[in-house]
């Protein structure tokens, strides 16, 4: 791999390259006799766009001053001037032109793998003077009530930041508007950038917090007024929620993580303090994130509950159906045998054989006609007492 910093030439005495995090307010210095005229670049290319460099800009005393159309025209312009800061913008590069971003500022191989691999977990990591940094940003869409994430990779270097994104958010078009536009900020370099990008990143959680309060709400209503759909809802804003939760929380350890160094690598007053706040709304989103998940499994539970309770009450109702149609059986039943005496002696009797004993006998009709009262009322009593009737 070559060695970028022998082919660069040395600037005089007090001017060299500072470690990340290190560089302060640059003292005063009287401008170049012709500097170029800053101009404004071509509008990025949509987020989907792949294997493509987004934007590259060269920056001097927080003026931009070049806009390479190429990697290899950043690299020339960055060795010709040795103050400057390059400021390289990927989507979905391809892994030609991560090497070549590897080779040209000396970046670690396993942070070139990572930054090749998407699905990482948010975490900075220090390799020498350069910090790799791994943001998960994330973005809400109304039109499908979801929460879309995507992925940003950081190399900041003494003179360099390299941003390489998977996924559509965040917007680093609008981190370099409003960088451009506060040049005392940006000539404070990379790590001034760094800062602005995890503050667009927590800034970015503010929606989907938002949004996912209101899909709370609204999943409420759908619990207690019986949604049918509403337990997969829950488990699927769950889902995401981890997701959440996973971008948010390490983001909390790793921005404290760069407070602890801000006596060891002498940090400006003015990035502590965007820091600390950057600190506060993270913290403040890790909580909400927790809250979210936790009232997300108490509705579920309720959700549970209330479903039992209406399936414990079909299966009451389907009961009580029952034992109302078990009684009218009974009811029917039971007449059913009472009318079956008299009519299985008025059947005998009816069959108009020419010899029947009792047909000649003159209280044959008294003796059939009281035969099927008595056995009537017997029936009668006997179901009465059981309830039958």
């Amino acid at each position: 791999m070559s060695d970028r910093r022998a082919r660069r030439p040395v600037p005089p005495s007090g001017g060299g390259r500072k470690p990340v995090w290190r560089r302060a307010v640059p003292e005063a210095t009287p401008p170049p006799a012709d500097p170029p005229a800053p101009r404004r670049a071509p509008a990025e290319p949509a987020p989907a766009e792949v294997g493509s460099v987004v934007q590259a800009a060269l920056y001097r005393d927080g003026t931009r001053v070049a806009n390479p159309a190429t990697l290899a025209d950043t690299f020339r312009e960055l060795r010709e001037q040795p103050d400057g800061m390059a400021w390289i913008g990927l989507a979905r590069p391809t892994e030609e032109e991560i090497l070549s971003l590897a080779a040209e500022f000396d970046l670690h191989p396993l942070a070139v793998e990572d930054a090749m691999e998407a699905h990482q977990r948010p975490k900075l990591e220090r390799y020498g003077e350069t910090l790799f940094v791994v943001l998960r940003a994330a973005r809400y869409l109304d039109a499908s009530e979801e929460v879309d994430f995507g992925e940003l990779h950081v190399f900041i270097g003494p003179d360099f930041l390299i941003t390489v994104r998977h996924g559509a958010a965040p917007d680093l078009s609008a981190v370099r508007r409003r960088m451009e536009e506060t040049p005392e900020l940006l000539k404070l370099g990379p790590e001034a950038v760094l800062y602005a990008i995890l503050d667009a990143v927590v800034d970015g959680y503010a929606p989907v917090v938002s949004g996912v309060q209101n899909d709370i709400d609204e999943i409420e209503t759908e619990v207690f007024g019986g949604d049918p759909w509403v337990s997969r809802r829950i488990y699927e804003l769950s889902r995401e929620m981890v997701e959440f939760q996973r971008a948010t929380r390490p983001l909390v350890g790793m921005l404290h993580g760069l407070m602890a160094g801000f006596a060891k690598y002498g940090t400006d007053e003015e990035l502590q303090r965007y820091l600390r706040d950057v600190a506060d709304h993270v913290t403040h989103t890790s909580e909400r994130v927790d809250g979210f998940r936790q009232a997300l499994t108490d509705i579920l539970t309720v959700n549970a509950t209330l479903v039992t309770q209406q399936q414990n009450a079909e299966m009451r109702a389907l009961a009580e159906a029952g034992f109302e149609q078990n009684e009218e059986i009974k009811k029917i039943s039971s007449w059913a045998a009472i009318l079956f005496a008299p009519t299985l002696v008025g059947t005998i009797y009816g069959m108009n054989f020419d010899h029947m004993p009792e047909l000649g006998w003159t209280f044959g009709y008294p003796f059939a006609v009281g035969l099927m009262g008595v056995v009537c009322v017997s029936l009668y009593v006997i179901f009465k007492r059981r309830d039958w009737l």
